[in-house]
């Protein structure tokens, strides 16, 4: 079973790099109100640690296909996927 303080850590690095993007003057402006929405959904705890990171998975697969967004962003976006996916009940 993965450790609860690791799952902790795996989502405070996601959201790091999210954030990251979001301070980024040279992002879109409609990129970082969408990272800003799941920034929010993730920081709620109403829901699992897993659960919120899997819903965050499926939508941040929706952002990397806006055609307006610099490759850049999309690796580091694919960076904290990465980090989501690490997260275990």
């Amino acid at each position: 079973m993965v450790n609860d303080k690791e799952n902790k850590e795996s989502m405070k690095e996601a959201i790091d790099t999210l954030n990251q993007i979001v301070a980024s003057s040279s992002t879109p402006k409609t990129i970082k109100k969408s990272i800003s929405d799941l920034i929010k959904n993730l920081t709620e705890e109403e829901l699992a640690l897993s659960v919120r990171a899997a819903n965050t998975i499926g939508l941040l697969d929706d952002v990397t296909q806006d055609p307006n967004m610099p490759s850049y962003v999309r690796t580091q976006l694919w960076q904290a996927v990465s980090k989501l996916e690490s997260i275990r009940e």
